[in-house]
């Protein structure tokens, strides 16, 4: 019988942190180079306001320079990577000049003191976490992704400011760099005797489990290009993800939330302190919340106004979100909070400070989110398709050349794309695209249709001498996907990936590119994939999401036109569900009893969270009682056998074996 385990594992969506020797990189090319120069002349490199804002307040550096183990002496993360981004240098040619700025700006790291009562420690992980100062105790707001690099901001901040108890967290949106590390700022046992608070909008626990539970293994397959960790770190590879230095791989943990903040408008006294909420359902994350502290005139906008273009689709994978609200809450803050706010900070980047610069920078993040959903949407009305409109719509001067409207982590180009998909989904209306063949199967007509696999390398190098390398990506991935093994066209493919990363502005744009070529070179490595359940998250999964993702793990070609039901007990949380299987789905449903269910299975929740964490498997859990099944068995094995199980290193750059399908 297959282990239960397997059955009903949950993947996050968080990158590797190993990497793997990649072939010898190629210099820029003539046309990247002349790129670069382009840039320089174009873009405001003088204005350098970003850098005496970010070091200000500088009060220490990071201990052991910037360096993270856990328990086990195993580096978690380390910042000393980044060396090669030295302060004030020249953008080396390989990497976009505005991306290398950028790069500068979020790897100045240490403790900050943002103003009266309010600290951050910043590039100690991919966000910031920051320490509010109370009457008593301290707020700490999004305690980072891991627990070791929370704990070691935590003490960071005691080595220089009184040590005062945590007595409350808060997390301002639902991903997982802004609560995974929570059990290294507070103990359990005094969330749960109500010593320490935790503050999270509402929805927050169901999206922080559900959004990388039911596409995991894909979104977590991606992440790992998108946050480049395959990649070297140097000047030809990993240069930064644009929305922080890179990602911890410690231990992600999860205390779920004590007190939910349901509407805007909302209040809290918090050790003598007031807080203001304002709800963002729907922006940067599916739950997600600002807060004004009256006392401090200081404002948090959580991760809708940091110094970038966000994504308003991450190319991880995830769901659409809605620019159009996205601006009205920043645009609802402005109107609330303008004519007192004197400090803005975030869980990214470095805040700002007094009323008129704040308030720039707001109108400016407010103006970028509404040009992103109007203007797609003018010219969808006009009938132009979402890649065309991506190529004709030019950002107005006034946020191209804001630094902090710059495309480093989300771009223009994919988020205008993705605010055609929100109104219009993924059909342009013209019948020729309605039913396409599928790229495996139109690859090798397209190269017929070229003349051949010579013929089309011929004209491939052609256009990547004169410097056309998108061109060349889209035409030479027709072979690849044709010729899986033809290393001569993988070749050529990663030569335009590569000058392609070279000039992408956005960090995860370069690591997609620079990671696609690695792979289309040496191949996919099993290297050690990431931990897919953490214990916490998989304790904080309700039953119905369990249930839900069961299903989609059924494989109908060996369901087939089988068809039964079973009952499920669970005594310690006084649960039932009938889980049915007909037509090849499953279906289910809490608070009912199937008389004519093939079998009753009576469990603890509890115990069945420990064959999910590997601690037991199903088969001794029948065998030394913890389950208990009245009826016949035969369903329940069969059904754990038509579950998938999902490959982590399936090919990203090359066609995926048909086989994988079942």
């Amino acid at each position: 019988m297959r282990r239960f385990s397997h059955a009903l594992l949950l993947c996050l969506a968080l990158p590797l942190s190993v990497s793997t020797a990649p072939a010898q990189p190629n210099a820029p090319s003539p046309e990247t180079r002349e790129y670069y120069e382009r840039l320089l002349q174009t873009l405001p490199f003088n204005d350098t306001r970003s850098f005496s804002e970010a070091r200000e307040g500088f009060i220490a550096p990071l201990p052991n320079n910037g360096v993270v183990k856990n328990a086990n002496g195993e580096v978690v993360y380390d910042l000393q990577k980044f060396d090669f981004i030295m302060q004030g240098s020249v953008a080396p040619d390989t990497v976009n000049p505005s991306l290398w700025r950028q790069s500068q700006l979020v790897t100045i790291s240490g403790l900050f003191q943002v103003s009266n009562r309010i600290y951050q420690v910043r590039a100690a992980d991919l966000s910031n976490i920051t320490f509010i100062e109370g009457d008593t105790g301290i707020i700490v707001v999004d305690p980072l992704i891991s627990q070791e690099t929370a704990r070691y901001a935590l003490d960071f901040y005691y080595e220089h400011r009184p040590r005062k108890p945590v007595i409350a967290v808060i997390y301002t949106h639902s991903h997982v760099d802004h609560y995974g590390g929570v059990r290294g700022v507070v103990d359990e046992a005094d969330v749960t005797n109500g010593t320490v608070k935790i503050y999270a909008p509402e929805g927050f626990l169901e999206h922080a489990i559900a959004e990388n539970v039911m596409a995991g293994n894909a979104m977590s397959r991606r992440a790992s290009y998108m946050y480049g960790n395959l990649l070297p770190y140097g000047p030809q590879g990993q240069v930064g993800a644009g929305l922080g230095p890179t990602t911890s791989t410690g231990t992600i943990t999860l205390i779920p939330p004590t007190d939910v903040i349901t509407k805007t408008g909302e209040t809290r006294q918090i050790d003598g302190l007031t807080l203001r909420f304002l709800m963002a359902p729907n922006s940067e994350a599916p739950s997600e919340m600002f807060f004004y502290i009256s006392q401090l005139r200081a404002l948090c906008t959580a991760e809708d106004a940091v110094h970038t273009l966000h994504n308003t689709y991450s190319l991880r994978g995830a769901k659409i979100r809605d620019p159009l609200a996205w601006s009205k809450y920043i645009n609802e803050t402005i109107y609330e909070y303008g004519n007192r706010v004197e400090v803005l900070f975030a869980p990214h980047h470095w805040p700002l400070k007094g009323n008129d610069r704040v308030l720039e920078h707001l109108r400016g993040q407010r103006n970028l989110y509404r040009f992103i959903n109007d203007q797609p949407l003018r010219l969808l009305n006009h009938g132009f398709h979402k890649t065309e409109i991506a190529e004709m719509i030019e950002m107005p001067s006034g946020l191209r050349n804001n630094w902090s409207a710059r495309g480093y982590y989300g771009t223009s180009n994919h988020n205008i794309k993705s605010t055609y998909v929100h109104y219009l989904g993924w059909f342009d209306g013209n019948p020729a695209s309605l039913h396409k063949h599928t790229e495996r199967d139109a690859a090798k007509r397209y190269v017929e249709f070229m003349g051949g696999p010579d013929a089309l390398l011929q004209k491939a190098r052609e256009s990547y001498e004169e410097g056309d390398y998108r061109w060349v990506a889209e035409v030479v991935n027709h072979l690849v996907f044709a010729e899986p093994d033809n290393q001569e066209a993988k070749n050529l493919q990663a030569d335009a990936l590569e000058q392609m990363g070279y000039q992408a502005e956005s960090g995860p744009w370069r690591n997609f590119y620079l990671t696609g070529a690695q792979e289309l070179r040496i191949g996919v490595k099993e290297l050690p994939a990431p931990t897919t359940a953490s214990p916490d998250t998989v304790r904080a999964m309700d039953l119905d999401l369990l249930f839900d993702y069961v299903a989609m793990r059924l494989n109908y070609k060996k369901a087939g036109a089988k068809e039964f039901k079973l009952n499920w007990v669970f005594a310690d949380t006084n649960q039932t569900y009938v889980l049915e299987l007909q037509n090849a789905t499953l279906n289910h449903i809490e608070g009912h009893h199937a008389p004519d269910a093939a079998a009753t299975i009576t469990l603890n929740r509890s115990d069945l969270n420990n064959v999910l964490l590997g601690e037991t498997t199903f088969e001794k859990a029948i065998e030394d009682g913890t389950l208990q099944i009245q009826g016949d068995p035969a369903p329940l094995k069969a059904l754990l056998d038509m579950l998938d199980t999902f490959d982590f290193w399936f090919p990203m750059v090359t066609p995926v074996p048909l086989d994988k399908a079942g």
